[in-house]
């Protein structure tokens, strides 16, 4: 709750500073103002840059926090099962398995309570307040906003479920690493009494390569799908600002509200695209 109060805060401050930022340059451009006529807007432009800085380092540690919070509990939460349920039902588990889930499987959940569940909250919340406002502006620039912004939602899902098989793919290959590396340090002695050692060095060799190659999946549709995120954002804003600059040279529109229009719609395209799907099919 603390992440997504101050991302609202945070946006609020776009809002204004767009709007003082539009104000001063129309001022500067249609009235002639100098330095000293501004010098209010640019004081506010000072004010408001510092404060979303600070509060956007407030939403991360707010969510940084959060995260370490929910990890404790889980952790606690497993091994109080794992105690209750005993040392019976713990040696017929696969310990690697065990290892894996406290460790780096709780850790893989920080994408999800930091970044994803808050930028979830704000793009249903601060997407549809950018809207308005452009929507206020200029009525035609919102039309286009709201008629190109269901692209990106259709590119996520798309993405979304590509990366989800792979990360589940990952996971697995793993959880068989990590169960093999154990039992091969368990009976390390036996091994080496056999002549046997050379053989599974040769074996987690292979399991870790099938490993890297599947991390390397992972990260190869990452990037592609922040690309194809960013594309998706951009042409919107492109259909905008192409159209706002037709009616500014015929006069069908004024500079002021052009110039809100044209910084406010890349910061709400952006809202949505940050939820990015990855940071939730990570977790698995």
């Amino acid at each position: 709750m603390a992440s997504v109060l101050t991302g609202l805060a945070t946006a609020g401050t776009v809002i204004a500073q767009a709007g003082v930022l539009a104000a001063a340059v129309a001022a500067v451009f249609l009235g002639g103002a100098g330095l000293a006529a501004i010098g209010g807007h640019l004081a506010a432009l000072a004010v408001l840059v510092l404060a979303r800085a600070l509060l956007a380092h407030a939403q991360e540690v707010a969510g940084a926090r959060a995260s370490a919070a929910v990890k404790s509990q889980l952790r606690t939460a497993l091994l109080r099962r794992v105690t209750e349920l005993g040392p019976a039902w713990l040696a017929g588990q696969r310990t690697g398995e065990l290892t894996q889930l406290a460790t780096r499987g709780v850790d893989a959940l920080d994408p999800y309570f930091a970044r994803y569940l808050p930028q979830l909250v704000l793009a249903c919340v601060v997407t549809p307040l950018f809207l308005v406002c452009i929507w206020l502006a200029d009525w035609l620039s919102g039309l286009v906003v709201l008629l190109t912004l269901p692209l990106i939602p259709v590119f996520m899902v798309l993405i979304g479920l590509a990366t989800g098989r792979l990360v589940q793919r990952q996971w697995r290959t793993l959880e068989h690493l990590a169960h093999h590396f154990l039992d091969v340090v368990d009976g390390l002695p036996t091994l080496r009494v056999f002549g046997r050692a050379r053989a599974q060095q040769r074996t987690l060799a292979a399991v870790t390569d099938t490993y890297r190659t599947a991390t390397m999946r992972v990260l190869r549709i990452s990037f592609l799908s922040s690309f194809v995120l960013e594309l998706a954002a951009s042409l919107s804003v492109a259909l905008v600002a192409v159209q706002i600059g037709l009616r500014l040279v015929s006069g069908g529109l004024g500079l002021e509200p052009a110039l809100l229009v044209l910084l406010l719609a890349p910061a709400g395209e952006v809202g949505v695209g940050e939820i990015h799907p990855a940071d939730r099919d990570r977790t698995g």
